[in-house]
């Protein structure tokens, strides 16, 4: 609890011979993998809140009022964007004038992966998505120095004040929305490791701008993350390494960050990145496809229309697999995140296995 009044504190503190604690930011995250990251920094200091309940889709979520006064009451937002998430760009703006937004896939440095085309990917030159990716993933190492440099230009960017003028920026953020393009650049963003990688430091620094007095808590915590991460990436590179030949369909292209990341190739989507519907002919489409390639799995998933998979799968011999981006199975908390990872991981090789 924090006491605003100091004489009150004073008598609190005279009654108390517990230790004085540093006032931390009142902190708000948009959904579980965003969450997960910002409990790993924050440690002991604080818990955030989270907008979504955990495992609803981030397309097109209308918050309840419940969720708007938290968004309202936060000093600060951390969320994944505008390209997956425009209806909370318009919340921000419209109910959190006062809270300091922080859309994580436009922090610099970030790994962005086009929309790929085509339900099944026909418009999609793979050459050029590794080459993408190759740009901001060159190692484990060169990256780490990134964040160091990072922390550095992301201060001097983003923190020169942290009262209500600084909101100002909000314009900003909607005008980078616009030149990506929420119909240009895939929003999912958070299934690449190295990206939440990189935002383990900025949200250790957008936490040290609001709460000095523990910004050497937040860059520990952020450097103990981040090397967890590392370990969990190689461990998941080994795994994954004998399924660079996987011929599967996921049910929408929400998995190409991943995908990028541990070398796999979806061969097709039967929805749209953004979740959409698929029409009669691209589902038509996907089913000539699986018979064309011998495509063997697809990919369903919990948050939508499982029938639409068996459709797809009717009069055919592959198998499906449930597969989550956003973990609804598992609990919340600072190992939500790896746990992710692990559960995608899995989701494959079952899709492997016979």
């Amino acid at each position: 609890m924090i006491f605003r009044s100091s004489l009150f504190s004073a008598s609190v503190l005279a009654l108390s011979s517990a230790p004085a604690f540093a006032e931390v930011p009142n902190v708000v995250a948009d959904m579980a993998p965003i969450h997960s990251l910002v409990v790993q920094v924050m440690g002991d200091l604080g818990t955030p809140d989270t907008l979504m309940p955990q495992g609803t889709s981030p397309h097109g979520y209308a918050l309840r009022p419940s969720e708007a006064r938290a968004l309202q009451a936060a000093d600060i937002v951390f969320w994944a964007g505008p390209r997956v998430e425009p209806w909370l760009d318009e919340m921000i703006d419209s109910v959190a004038q006062d809270t300091r937004s922080v859309p994580l896939s436009l922090v610099e440095g970030t790994v962005l992966l086009e929309v790929r085309d085509g339900a099944t990917f026909e418009r999609h030159d793979h050459d050029d998505h590794d080459d993408h990716a190759d740009e901001g993933h060159d190692d484990h190492d060169d990256h780490d120095d990134h964040d160091d440099d990072h922390a550095d230009d992301h201060a001097e960017e983003m923190h020169d004040d942290h009262g209500a003028d600084d909101h100002d920026d909000h314009d900003d953020h909607d005008d980078h929305g616009d030149e990506h393009g929420d119909d240009t650049i895939d929003g999912h963003t958070w299934l690449d490791p190295m990206n939440a990688h990189l935002w383990l430091g900025v949200i250790a620094d957008e936490l040290s701008a609001l709460d000095p007095d523990n910004a050497a808590t937040y860059a520990a915590n952020a450097a103990s993350a981040q090397a967890a991460l590392e370990a969990k990436i190689a461990e998941i590179e080994t795994q994954l390494a004998p399924l660079s030949d996987l011929n599967f369909i996921v049910f929408h292209d929400a998995y190409q960050y991943f995908e990028t990341r541990f070398d796999l190739d979806a061969s097709g989507a039967i929805s749209l990145s953004d979740a959409s519907a698929p029409s009669p002919a691209r589902i038509r489409e996907v089913q000539e496809l699986i018979a064309d390639q011998n495509v063997t799995c697809v990919f369903s998933e919990p948050q939508f229309n499982a029938g639409l998979v068996d459709t797809v799968l009717d009069g055919t011999a592959a198998k499906t697999v449930v597969i989550d981006p956003l973990g609804v199975s598992l609990a919340m908390g600072a190992g939500f995140y790896t746990d992710l990872m692990d559960e995608l991981a899995g989701a494959f090789l079952a899709c492997e296995a016979n």
